[in-house]
């Protein structure tokens, strides 16, 4: 695909206006998969970013995303194609034809063919992006499948034929490392590990996505959000999180991080029960110990409605 992109420095650019910083190995991995046409395989912990490279992807280079989502047991089947059954069966009901033969040639013909992501790749009419998402939750018989299509771009149906790929697309493969995957698959694949970010980089994808986040709020949040990757979390935060409570610390009008609004929205920055009690009890010494003031002319969120003296009293004795 020489037409996707011209040098690393375009992948940069192109998947900057997308929404995805990166630096230059990350670029140059991208580029060299396109032009030596074979898979990206990229690994890292779940929410780093490696779902969201494919999108920034196809949005940098327009072309269509085609997405196989793995889970155990996904065979070759939902992966690559499926008949149409029903339209199948009214066209017997229909058909006046006798010769099983005629019939055959038509009832597996292009018009009832369903293709699934890997066969929609290789059938679009225009470069395009498939991703197989979360491969490591998928067994060990469809990396063979994989291997097979992929390394030629070429599949075989049995009622249909072999189809070759009209476009050699651009693919991506993601792994959460739940298990090991085959060196057989990894020799024919590029390779690329994407851990959480340091400090200062989060803050700039942060900023990409709130360009108008005071500057002291920003860092507080990195900070905060840093120091919870390190405890021994059931699920640490990923960056989809950073930016989401990021983005809900500025709606709820937050000019620092405070202990009422970090217990408001620690709900966004983890999903497991136990890892909120365990932050619960560090609260206090995670938090800056000197609050600053938002940048000038950030907006605080409006006034809350008054309320009565019953209500004054339920919301004080339940503390809400």
């Amino acid at each position: 695909m020489p037409h996707f992109f011209t040098s690393p420095r375009t992948v940069q650019q192109g998947l900057l206006k997308a929404g995805f910083l990166t630096g230059q190995r990350l670029a140059a991995t991208v580029f060299l998969a396109g032009k030596m046409q074979k898979p990206l395989l990229v690994e890292g912990p779940a929410g780093v970013g490696k779902t969201y490279l494919a999108r920034a992807l196809a949005r940098a280079l327009h072309a269509p995303l085609y997405r196989l989502q793995c889970y155990p047991g996904l065979d070759e089947s939902k992966a690559l194609y499926e008949w149409n059954y029903q339209k199948q069966l009214l066209y017997l009901q229909t058909t006046g034809q006798r010769d099983w033969q005629s019939l055959q040639e038509h009832l597996y013909g292009e018009e009832f063919l369903l293709p699934r992501p890997v066969l929609q790749a290789f059938l679009s009419p225009e470069p395009a992006v498939l991703l197989v998402d979360e491969i490591d939750k998928s067994d060990e018989e469809l990396e063979s499948f994989l291997l097979e299509a992929l390394g030629e771009y070429q599949v075989s149906i049995p009622e249909y034929g072999p189809v070759r790929a009209r476009h050699i697309p651009l693919v991506l493969l993601t792994s959460n490392n739940r298990r090991e995957l085959s060196d057989a698959l990894k020799r024919r694949c590029l390779h690329l590990y994407i851990d959480y970010p340091p400090a200062e980089q989060e803050q700039a994808i942060i900023r990409l996505h709130l360009p108008d986040i005071p500057e002291n709020l920003l860092a507080q949040c990195v900070n905060f959000i840093q120091t919870l990757r390190k405890s021994a979390l059931r699920k640490p935060p990923g960056l989809a999180e950073s930016i989401d409570w990021a983005r809900a610390l500025l709606l709820l009008g937050a000019r620092g991080l405070k202990k009422p609004v970090c217990l408001q929205t620690l709900g966004i920055l983890l999903k497991y029960e136990e890892d909120v009690r365990q932050i619960l009890g560090r609260m206090e010494e995670m938090l800056p110990r000197e609050e600053q003031e938002a940048a000038p002319g950030h907006p605080a969120a409006g006034a809350d409605p008054p309320l009565s003296p019953e209500e004054e009293q339920i919301l004080a004795r339940f503390n809400f």
